[in-house]
C-alpha cells in the first residue's frame, strides 16, 4: 500500500509496507505520477542507486520537521516506524535545527474542562483531549510547566499529587511518572528538554511541610533527577531562566513570611546563589499570587500587580525600574487570574481588560518592551471561534 504525502508542492509516495531495518526492501519516493516508480533517489537526479535505511529515516525526519506540530498526531496511524518516530524527539531536535520552532500557548481558564492550545498571534486554536481525572484534580490548584513537547500538570488527586502530561506528538494525556518528592506550589521553568522544579509544599496524609528539595525532569528520558536543595524553604514562589541559569523568586517561607530574596541555580557547579533583597521595594499584599514575571531578550520584566504597573529588573543596581501601567485588572484579584507571558521578543498579559471590567471574556494584550516607549496593543482577532472566560487558571509557554 502506498499513500501521497503533500510538504509544500512535492507530492511524495510512501510506501508504508516497506521495513526500514531491512537492506533488501526499497522506499520508493516520487515528485510526479510518471516518477512513482523510481527509487528516491532520484529527486537528486540519480536514476537507479541503492539507499540506506538510515538516509531514509533522515529524510523523513526532516520532511516531517516541516509539519505543523498540531498535526503530528496523525502519523501515528501510518506505521508502527512513525509511531515510533513521534515519540522520540528526533524530529524535535530537527526542528530546532532547521530553525522552525515556534511557540504555543497552552490555556486553561475558569470553567473551561480542557485545555486550549493557541499560535502565538491567537489567530488559530486547538482544543486539547480531555484530562481524564478526578474531580479533586479539576477543583484543586494545579501547576503547568512546558518542556519540549510536551505538558506537564501537576496537581493533588484523591491518592495524592499527581503527574500528568500532555504529549503533543501522539495528542494525549499520558500519567507520571511521578516526582522525587511530589509536592505544588513549587517554582519551575524549562530550558530545552529539561525542566528545573523548587520549592513548594509537600503534603502527606495530615502533614504539611514547605521544602527548599528540588528536581529536574529530563522530556526525552522522561525521568526525574534530584539537584541541591535552595538556601530557603518556600511556596508560591516563581521560576525563570536568565542567562543560563534557573532562578526561583519571592514566595513564603515555612512561618508564612513573605520573601524579597531569590536564588539562581547553575547547573555546571549543582549549586545556589542567594540574592537578597530582590524584591525589597515591591509592595505585599494579603494572599497575593506569585511574582508574575517573564523574561525577552536576557531583560526580566515584572508585573506589579498591586498598581497594574510593568518594571524591568537591573541586574547590576539589584533594582526595579517601572516602565508604565499595563491594562489589567490584576489589582482587583492580587494577582490571581492574570497571565504574564514573554513570546519571542513580544510581552503578553492575559486576562480581564482594565478598560472594560464588567467584561468577562478573556483579553489579550502585547508589546516590545525594548522600545523608547511601551505601547500596549490589544489582539484584536484574539480567539476567534473560541470564548474564554477572563479568569486564566494556568498558561505557558511551548516551543516546538
Amino acid at each position: 500500500m502506498k499513500k501521497l504525502l503533500i510538504i509544500g508542492t512535492m507530492p511524495i509516495i510512501l510506501d508504508m509496507n516497506a521495513d526500514s531495518s531491512s537492506d533488501s526492501e526499497e522506499e520508493e519516493i516520487g515528485e510526479t505520477e510518471e516518477t512513482t516508480q523510481k527509487p528516491i533517489t532520484c529527486l537528486i537526479s540519480h536514476d537507479e542507486c541503492y539507499v540506506a535505511p538510515q538516509l531514509l529515516n533522515e529524510l523523513y525526519v526532516e520532511i516531517f520537521a516541516r509539519v505543523p506540530c498540531s498535526e503530528y498526531w496523525k502519523l501515528q496511524f501510518l506505521n508502527k516506524r512513525f509511531s515510533q518516530l513521534l515519540k522520540s524527539s528526533e524530529i524535535f531536535r530537527m526542528r530546532q535545527k532547521l530553525g522552525l520552532v515556534k511557540p504555543y500557548l497552552f490555556l486553561l481558564s475558569s470553567g473551561a474542562n480542557r485545555w486550549t492550545m493557541f499560535d502565538k498571534d491567537f489567530e488559530s486554536f486547538l482544543k486539547l483531549p480531555k484530562l481524564s481525572s478526578n474531580i479533586c484534580f479539576f477543583n484543586g490548584d494545579k501547576e503547568v510547566t512546558s518542556v519540549g513537547t510536551q505538558l506537564i500538570v501537576i496537581g493533588k488527586e484523591v491518592e495524592g499529587i499527581t503527574v500528568w502530561r500532555f504529549e503533543l506528538e501522539m495528542q494525549k494525556w499520558v500519567k507520571g511518572p511521578a516526582m522525587i518528592t511530589p509536592r505544588v506550589m513549587f517554582g519551575s521553568a524549562s530550558h530545552g528538554t529539561n525542566a528545573f522544579f523548587a520549592g513548594g509544599v509537600k503534603i502527606d496524609k495530615n502533614s504539611y511541610e514547605v521544602v527548599s528539595i528540588a528536581e529536574k525532569y529530563n522530556a526525552e528520558t522522561k525521568t526525574w533527577t534530584a539537584i541541591h536543595a535552595m538556601h530557603k524553604r518556600r511556596k508560591l514562589c516563581s521560576g525563570f531562566f536568565l542567562r543560563g541559569k534557573f532562578y526561583v523568586l519571592g514566595g513564603q517561607n515555612e512561618n508564612d513570611e513573605y520573601l524579597t530574596c531569590a536564588e539562581s541555580y547553575n547547573e555546571v557547579t549543582d549549586s545556589w546563589e542567594l540574592i537578597p533583597n530582590m524584591l525589597k521595594d515591591m509592595p505585599v499584599l494579603f494572599s497575593q499570587a506569585p511574582p508574575r514575571i517573564a523574561v525577552v531578550n536576557d531583560n526580566l520584566y515584572l508585573l506589579e500587580t498591586s498598581l497594574n504597573e510593568l518594571h524591568v529588573y537591573d541586574v547590576n543596581a539589584n533594582a526595579w525600574k517601572k516602565l508604565g501601567v499595563v491594562p489589567v485588572g490584576a489589582h482587583f484579584t492580587r494577582g490571581w487570574g492574570v497571565a504574564f507571558k514573554s513570546v519571542g521578543d513580544e510581552l503578553l498579559v492575559i486576562g480581564a481588560s482594565s478598560a472594560r471590567p464588567q467584561s468577562q471574556s478573556m483579553t489579550v494584550y502585547k508589546c516590545r518592551p525594548d522600545v523608547e516607549e511601551i505601547v500596549w496593543e490589544e489582539c484584536k482577532r484574539c480567539c476567534r471561534g473560541v470564548r474564554l472566560n477572563h479568569f486564566i487558571l494556568n498558561c505557558c509557554v511551548m516551543l516546538a
